[in-house]
């Protein structure tokens, strides 16, 4: 009998040692259950953790630790995991060594027990940036995530507390999700487009919005043929500027020509006018600007972003849309009729998508919650 009972006692504890090493959690789960398991930890790196209530951004000074979330937005370092990152692991996987690892979805396989005096992750046996967990001597280099996919997947997580709302309800909820977001400087946003506009075909080149030309992303500004950076929702609609906010909310902000940029100016969307010759398929008229059709879209749902975005809740005008094209000064962009059917004649295509994914996750850690669903725009707007 003595037999039997230690059989049955010690195999289910065998059993349940295995089950823990192989579940995968999310940082949620990490952090409720640091009691000393082995586990892995799939999240989004934030910054370098250096105490239990700072975590720097940017300004990275060791490669010796990281902090990881359920989301790249997070701001609280309270939902925040502290990932001990050891030598093995620092030529790939330390902030000061790797600055565009934030961002970067990881998953990081060690030891749940407080690091910092915070919940942690020690003394890791594996890191990696998706899939197969490399061994140390493999040093891979980080890239971009493959998880998870462009312009979805996030109903459950980011948008969680928009999901079956319409009208006002949705717009508030809306506004609340998208407002946590990393602010730039004017002169980051040069870079920032290099990112997010890259030409697909050609990593050396960003797309120009109005003209569709791929150009060297080191002809950047001011002369003839140089790209700079159009505001699609027009800096005098609302007088803010270049000043960091609306004015350099990547979001909205795409590399034009600068000739064509200035034929532009601020002028409201509307379909019609004379043919633009340095932009062929866009149009304009003394008032409006008519974009080629293969942008129509992506221009609707940039200005939709900002009159979501900006409620002025916060030191910034209350963005809106409206039905004129004669907004001049005013923190109104239209016409909102023509805008609702650019977003449905043009929906999200895949390069789109891909600059959504790239502002969240290296730039801004917020969403164009349109390009994820464009029918939120009828939901709201009607």
């Amino acid at each position: 009998m003595a037999f039997a009972l230690a059989v049955a006692v010690v195999a289910p504890v065998a059993v349940t040692a295995a089950a823990s090493a192989a579940t995968t959690l999310t940082v949620a789960q990490a952090l409720a259950a640091q009691d000393g398991r082995t586990a892995a930890v799939t999240g989004y790196v934030i910054g370098q953790p250096t105490s239990a209530t700072t975590v720097l951004r940017s300004g990275f000074n060791s490669d010796t630790a990281i902090a990881i979330a359920d989301t790249a937005a997070e701001t609280g370092t309270s939902r925040m995991l502290y990932v001990q990152v050891t030598a093995a692991y620092r030529s790939t996987f330390g902030l000061l060594t790797n600055p565009g690892l934030r961002g970067q979805r990881i998953t990081a396989t060690g030891t749940l027990t407080a690091y910092f005096s915070h919940g942690g992750l020690k003394n890791p046996t594996a890191m990696t940036l998706g899939g197969t967990a490399p061994s140390p001597s493999q040093s891979p280099t980080p890239g971009p995530t493959t998880s998870p996919v462009p312009g979805g997947d996030y109903d459950s997580t980011y948008y969680a507390n928009a999901i079956g709302k319409s009208g006002t309800a949705l717009r508030g909820s809306l506004h609340s999700i998208i407002k946590v977001q990393t602010k730039l400087s004017y002169d980051q946003v040069w870079e920032a487009l290099k990112d997010t506009d890259q030409d697909p075909a050609n990593s050396n080149n960003v797309i120009l919005l109005y003209t569709g030309r791929s150009q060297s992303k080191s002809s950047n500004g001011g002369g003839v043929n140089d790209w700079n950076r159009e505001h699609v929702w027009a800096k005098s609609h609302g007088d803010f500027g270049t000043s960091t906010g609306p004015g350099t909310d990547v979001h909205h902000l795409r590399p034009t020509d600068v000739s064509v940029n200035s034929t532009r100016g601020n002028k409201d969307f509307d379909n019609g006018g004379s043919a633009v010759a340095e932009a062929p398929g866009c149009y304009t008229d003394a008032d409006s600007w008519e974009p080629r059709n293969a942008v129509k879209g992506d221009v609707a749902r940039m200005i939709m972003y900002m009159a979501i975005r900006y409620e002025g809740t916060d030191g910034w005008p209350n963005l809106e849309l409206n039905q004129s094209v004669n907004n001049g000064s005013a923190p109104y962009h239209g016409k909102m009729s023509v805008l609702l059917q650019w977003n449905q004649a043009d929906p999200p295509d895949a390069f789109e998508k891909r600059r959504n994914q790239r502002i969240y996750e290296r730039w801004q850690g917020n969403r164009n919650p349109f390009v994820d669903h464009p029918e939120w725009a009828t939901a709201i707007w009607g």
